[in-house]
């Protein structure tokens, strides 16, 4: 059994249009994906969108629903963003500082690795999250999709609430880790400490599993 590390996060359409191909790698390979949540760029790095160039988040969206058309995956962008966000007097995007949504579901994704399913339920919290639905935090949408990949929400929210202080050191650990293997953007996967950056790398990363004698599941 071979074992990947996927550092991952909740705001990245790029981690939502590889998650179904690691799922089917995981289900269809004798292959371990470990989810390792991160925090998105803009919560690590709040001063990162005052210095991009801005013709980058044109493209951004561009070419995502490229890839998702050439995936038949359905996207559009998140509403409500998991990260709030606003323009300030001179036009520059700022992380606001009241953040409703990005910690409960990364923290939900540590819960979720922890009880094994971490791939299944970024797969399916991220198809609710950038597959259309709007105001996806509301109602049952977020425990259907947990329940899809055989979680249960509300016992999730209770280790949440009560374990906030360990899983808060969890994703840090998995930032540093995902430092460590030698990048800073998501989807990363990590193979052997090698990192394989980005959801059109997933080809190169399966080609370098087979050289360590990836087998398909019985």
């Amino acid at each position: 059994m071979l074992d990947v590390d996927v550092f991952w996060s909740f705001r990245s359409p790029w981690s939502y249009l590889a998650t179904p191909r690691l799922r089917a790698l995981q289900e269809t390979y004798e292959l371990n994906v470990h989810l390792r949540p991160v925090y998105p760029i803009a919560i690590r790095t709040p001063d990162f969108f005052l210095q991009v160039n801005p013709l980058w988040p044109p493209y951004l969206l561009r070419d995502s629903i490229r890839v998702a058309e050439m995936l038949d995956l359905p996207f559009k962008w998140p509403n409500p963003d998991p990260v709030k966000q606003y323009r300030d007097d001179a036009g520059k995007t700022r992380t606001a500082n009241e953040q409703p949504h990005i910690h409960r579901l990364t923290r939900l994704g540590i819960v979720a690795a922890e009880q094994g399913k971490g791939i299944e339920f970024a797969d399916e919290v991220s198809r609710l999250i950038w597959g259309g639905t709007v105001n996806w935090h509301e109602g049952d949408g977020l425990a259907t999709a947990a329940a899809r990949a055989g979680l249960v929400l509300a016992d999730m929210d209770n280790i949440i609430t009560e374990e906030t202080a360990r899983l808060e050191a969890a994703i840090e650990q998995n930032q540093h880790d995902h430092e460590g293997v030698g990048h800073w953007g998501v989807p990363t996967c990590s193979f052997k400490g090698e990192p394989f950056f980005g959801q059109d790398r997933l080809d190169v990363l399966v080609w370098r599993l087979e050289q360590s004698g990836l087998k398909r599941r019985a």
